[in-house]
């Protein structure tokens, strides 16, 4: 079953155990009341198997012939491709593939192939919104996230950032300081925020590289959606991250950083607070509950659009750095500046052209997979070299290979004429003529 399966799933188990409803469980699946009531019928007669599509792992009785398919797209390739100014879009491609060519194809299944093979990407125009948005209704359907720098500790310490997420339906804060707004900093307060409340059903963040990032050409001819490693953790817990294109968008987390700032100042400065770890000791112990009792309220509808907690070791494999790394032909992987050797195992039995995942966590452990097994390795103080020598007659520097050197009486050490000659005698004949009288 695919992941989105998998969530429908839970949702709708949720609604079987009399926790939701299924006009609630529409909302959090992001379909419609009707499909949710067809996804329900089905759940209740199959389980969850019901709601894997019948035609999963079949090919469609209806798909064009491999022939066809490649012919059209050596033909777009030819004659309708180019720039992005230039290139034809699918719909006038499968126009003049018609009327020039005489190949009907239709223009959604070539819009498809073409995304496929990377001869078109979707471009989408941002329409202008300056409409005041309406806070949503369900505690866990919008949590708004960003960074605040800010001197917290005053005179006692340095600036910091405080990673602050924001319920857009009940204003219920959670917050973690640190040094600078990272990776492991968005990862570290949103995994506290799972870890309390549930997985909220989507993210409102700043348009900044942590978050999202801008597509590269090859992406974009790939028609791929760019992750950057926080979106991917996001994407794993089916998590959906909206980029604001204005501080007003996200209004409620910035007046909550104006708050912050003056409140929270004070009263790190009562309590003569002036490290990272005294300060979030501090918010967790007392300051947020208080701040949560004082300014969040409930939300316009009962029903919490949190997902369960995952495990913790579902938790662990999502949050971590993932890189993809070439092993080398000495079955050595560089990342980060350090080598990392190799051991064969049951899958990985040849490094020629072989790339694996390296996985790296907050606290620095290291783990290498490859097709989704543990590889185990070893660090390396530097790359082993090889032994270079430098030849007196030329004086260029050649690299020594270690090869089994031959004996002094091997065969391929003496001259042609040192060999010892064979005897040639005649091939014997089963018969020979008699002499003449």
């Amino acid at each position: 079953m695919s992941r989105r399966e998998l969530r429908r799933a839970e949702v709708l188990g949720r609604v079987g155990a009399g926790e939701l409803k299924l006009v609630d469980a529409a909302a959090i699946l992001g379909v419609s009341y009707r499909q949710t009531k067809r996804l329900w019928s089905q759940y209740q007669k199959y389980g969850a198997e019901g709601l894997q599509h019948g035609n999963a792992g079949w090919e469609s009785n209806r798909a064009k012939p491999k022939r066809f398919r490649d012919k059209v797209l050596n033909r777009v390739r030819k004659k309708y491709s180019g720039e992005v100014g230039e290139r034809f879009g699918p719909t006038l491609a499968a126009e003049h593939l018609l009327s020039e060519d005489g190949l009907e194809v239709d223009a959604e299944t070539l819009r498809r192939w073409m995304l496929e093979e990377g001869l078109w990407n979707r471009v989408r125009k941002r329409k202008a919104h300056r409409k005041r948005r309406e806070a949503k209704q369900h505690f866990g359907e919008l949590v708004q996230m960003d960074g605040s720098f800010h001197h917290w500790y005053e005179d006692r310490g340095s600036e910091g950032c405080l990673m602050n997420m924001v319920d857009d339906a009940t204003g219920t804060t959670l917050g973690r300081l640190g040094d600078q707004e990272t990776i492991w900093a968005a990862a570290g307060v949103l995994q506290q925020w799972i870890q309390r409340y549930g997985v909220p059903c989507a993210l409102y963040t700043d348009w900044k590289n942590v978050y999202v990032r801008e597509a590269t050409s090859a992406e974009q001819l790939r028609g791929e959606v760019p992750l950057t490693q926080f979106g991917r953790m996001c994407s794993k817990l089916g998590i959906r991250i909206i980029a604001a294109s204005s501080p007003q968008a996200k209004g409620r987390v910035e007046r909550n950083h104006g708050t912050h700032q003056d409140r929270l100042v004070k009263k790190l400065r009562r309590k003569k607070i002036h490290t990272h770890a005294a300060a979030n000791a501090y918010l967790e112990a007392e300051y947020l509950a208080e701040h949560n009792r004082r300014f969040s309220h409930a939300a316009a509808s009962e029903a919490d659009y949190h997902r369960k907690t995952p495990s913790q070791i579902e938790l662990r494999e999502t949050f971590r750095l993932e890189t993809e790394r070439a092993v080398g032909n000495d079955w050595v992987v560089r990342y980060q500046g350090r080598f990392l050797q190799l051991h064969p195992s049951r899958r990985l039995r040849g490094p020629a052209g072989v790339k694996v995942t390296v996985c790296e966590w907050e606290d620095g452990a290291l783990e290498v997979l490859y097709q989704g097994e543990r590889i185990e390795f070893e660090f390396l103080s530097a790359r082993p070299a090889r032994a270079v020598q430098k030849v007196a007659a030329t004086g260029k520097n050649t690299v020594v290979r270690n090869r089994t050197k031959p004996s002094a009486d091997h065969p391929w050490r003496r001259s042609l004429d040192m060999r010892s000659p064979v005897p040639w005698a005649p091939p014997p004949l089963a018969w020979r003529p008699s002499a003449s009288p």
